[in-house]
């Protein structure tokens, strides 16, 4: 790990020149109160955009950080003004006046104003009132764009020496997050007013802490940030006070971890692995991967202990997941406990079923499958079972968590896709464990996470990772096509692989035709290939809309060989294993995200045969060009990452992880690594955070993430 940066912030706080009255509040330190002071806005209009920000306090403004800053330290004469370009220019107002337009209640302010070099003419869009405020004779500083009808003015100031300091217009100017009815410019002078106030924030880091890591006290960073003395400034305060985000957030995941960990027992399934042990020699079908076998051995730790195993598996398409997650499954069988795997859909849990049921030839269990389709009369059977404790090993959907299922000793939950359901399910799972007790949990995502997303996204998991994948498999050749002619070579292509045997995929990104949407519809694209293309061939359709029974129908006669090709919607994403599928065709593959279209290739190429994967969209696509040139899932995400961001990749706007103010990833992925480690140093020197050193530490947890320490981590 690279040691943190030589330099901090030129501005300490403890180190500004202070005045009479500043130096008289020294021997109290920081008034946090003063930061509660109404922030004063106006006019009205301004005051409620201020308020929509939530900037309704001194404090909020402080914490309200610029996103950027324009460097405007030089400036430009008037004569080496070029058009188009961006600067900054000290002049004289020669002349100055406002007309009307013809667009109602709209005002063009236009004057001309000269340097030593040369004079030019300039322009403000509706703001009349400089007329008085700028008269002839005036030194202005200007910022904006020559443009034809002149230097287009987006903001201006008194020029230095004047009665108004060098705020807009100088120097490197901090422009911030904005609304529609408060400006940036307004936002630059609220802040400008209150400067000095960030003295009277809290420092929630231990000195030792700072010092080890190099880091300006929080009042330092701020005053940094907002307005850097000079270049480099603004980028190590902001280091400094995403590495305190940073910090807080891993603190507040292992003590989610070190809570859940301590919360309640678990069954401890230590006893001899006989059932696994045969099953590993004779019942799998292929030899497991190290990696497989690497996973196995971590897991089977966890299981072994007396507190609930809560553990990510992440793994590349087809590295073997499912198995793993079924030897789990399998020592809570011979331990004479319970164990379930809970799916998103029908469609993943009934191949979830079909793939434990083929994954175990010759041993005589009994596996129970519980869907929202099951039959009452099935279903009243499989729960007799399941509550008798005759039935071992279920497979489902989230109606494992109805309050009607009950097990007799649930000890193993296998949760995937585990980003598709909610914490109140995820919840509602373990209270199906014995009273005191929570299951074994393991997560599994068919999706490779980078490192620092999974590090902020799942830091209270322990993970495991499949990256070897079994002997035979080979990368999906990937090409990204565009146009008729190579849509007919496309399915020349298809046609060849269909007359040698093997099968194809279809997907389309909509169920029916869409006006709006300019996207191949699955049903359409299915009527068409009927009758033109792939005419000669058995054709099925498959998407979420179908009844559950048609979706089963179709399946199974796609993976029995019954149908040459299925025309599909993404329902067929993961979960869906047809060895002998060997091409997948994406239309308006555009509208897909990488990890998506990474899920549907690594649906073909499953049985050791060449496998080509068509993607047809705009050819200078990054995310497209990204699936030809890399066939590693994880390399894949690191793409991903860069492209959208953490907020995008995790899709946090859905299921609630928190998106950081202040620190940005992957950019500040060495930033988190420290503060991961920091937090783990931390916790185990003083679990509870009581130390003197620790307070305000723990106030700011508790104050970002409502998360006191309240126990020790166990080991």
């Amino acid at each position: 790990m690279p040691p943190p940066p030589d330099r901090a912030p030129s501005r300490f706080a403890s180190t500004d020149p202070l005045s009479g009255q500043e130096l008289s509040r020294l021997p109290f330190g920081p008034r946090p109160s003063r930061l509660l002071a109404p922030l004063a806005v106006t006019p009205a209009k301004a005051a409620r955009g201020a308020a929509a920000l939530g900037l309704d306090t001194v404090g909020n403004l402080i914490e309200h950080l610029p996103h950027r800053h324009d460097d405007r330290r030089e400036a430009t004469t008037v004569a080496d003004l070029s058009p188009g370009q961006e600067a900054t220019v000290v002049a004289e107002v020669r002349s100055i006046r406002a007309r009307p337009t013809r667009r109602r209640g709209f005002t063009l302010v236009e004057g001309t104003v000269a340097d030593a070099t040369a004079s030019m003419k300039v322009v403000w869009f509706n703001q009349p009132w400089l007329v008085d405020r700028l008269p002839a004779g005036t030194r202005v500083v200007l910022h904006g764009r020559m443009e034809a009808r002149g230097f287009r003015v987006a903001e201006h100031e008194a020029a230095p020496g004047a009665s108004v300091g060098e705020l807009h217009s100088t120097g490197l100017v901090p422009v911030y997050p904005a609304g529609e009815l408060i400006s940036s410019t307004r936002l630059r002078e609220l802040a400008f007013s209150v400067r000095g106030a960030e003295r009277d924030v809290v420092e929630p880091l231990p000195a030792a802490l700072r010092v080890a890591e190099r880091l300006p006290d929080r009042a330092a960073a701020l005053a940094a940030v907002h307005f850097p003395d000079q270049e480099g400034d603004a980028a190590l305060g902001r280091r400094r006070l995403a590495f305190e985000e940073l910090l807080l957030a891993q603190l507040a995941l292992l003590r989610r971890r070190a809570e859940r960990r301590c919360a309640a027992g678990a069954i401890t399934l230590d006893g001899p692995a006989e059932l696994t042990a045969r099953w590993l020699a004779g019942g799998l079908p292929f030899a497991p991967t190290g990696d497989q076998h690497a996973a196995m051995a971590q897991i089977g730790a966890d299981l072994a202990r007396a507190r609930p195993m809560q553990r990510l598996l992440m793994g590349e398409v087809g590295s073997g997941k499912t198995v793993v997650a079924l030897h789990a499954m399998l020592r809570a069988v011979e331990n004479d406990a319970q164990a379930a795997l809970m799916a998103p859909t029908e469609i993943l849990a009934e191949q979830h079923f079909a793939t434990v049921q083929a994954l175990m030839p010759g041993e005589l269990l009994q596996i129970g499958l519980l869907t929202g389709s099951t039959p009452a009369r099935q279903r009243r059977d499989l729960l007799g079972k399941l509550a008798g404790g005759e039935l071992k090993l279920l497979v489902g959907t989230h109606a494992l968590i109805e309050p009607g299922v009950e097990f007799d000793r649930l000890a193993v939950a296998v949760v995937d896709e585990q980003h598709r359901f909610g914490v109140r399910q995820r919840t509602a799972l373990d209270a199906k464990a014995p009273p005191g007790l929570a299951p074994h949990v393991l997560h599994m995502t068919a999706t490779p996470i980078p490192r620092t997303l999974a590090l902020t996204a799942y830091g209270d998991l322990d993970v495991t990772t499949l990256r070897e994948l079994p002997a035979g498999r080979r990368p999906v050749r990937t090409h990204v096509a565009a146009g008729e002619r190579e849509r007919t070579r496309a399915y020349e292509r298809i046609r060849e692989e269909l007359r040698a045997g093997r099968q194809a995929f279809v997907v389309c990104p909509l169920v029916e035709q869409s006006e709006a949407l300019q996207a191949r519809a699955a049903t359409k694209e299915y009527e068409r290939l009927t009758r033109g293309e792939l005419s000669d061939f058995r054709l099925s359709l498959l998407h979420g809309q179908l009844p559950p029974g048609e979706k089963q129908a179709a399946m199974r006669a796609f993976a029995a060989g019954g149908a040459d090709v299925l025309v599909a919607t993404t329902v067929i994403e993961v979960g869906i294993d047809v060895p002998n599928a060997t091409v997948m065709l994406v239309e308006n593959a555009e509208r897909y995200g990488i990890s998506q279209l990474h899920q549907l290739r690594g649906r073909v190429g499953r049985g050791g045969h060449e496998a080509t994967c068509l993607l047809f969209g705009p050819k200078q696509s990054p995310r497209l060009r990204a699936l030809a040139e890399h066939s590693d899932g994880f390399e894949l995400a690191e793409v991903d990452l860069a492209l959208r961001g953490e907020g995008e990749v995790l899709g946090v706007r859905q299921s609630g992880v928190a998106q950081f103010r202040v620190a940005r990833l992957p950019e500040d992925a060495e930033l988190l690594e420290r503060a991961r480690m920091r937090a783990l140093t931390l916790l185990d020197s003083d679990p509870e955070l009581a130390e003197p050193e620790h307070v305000l530490l723990d106030d700011a947890l508790h104050g970002a993430h409502g998360a006191r320490a309240l126990a020790p981590i166990p080991a």
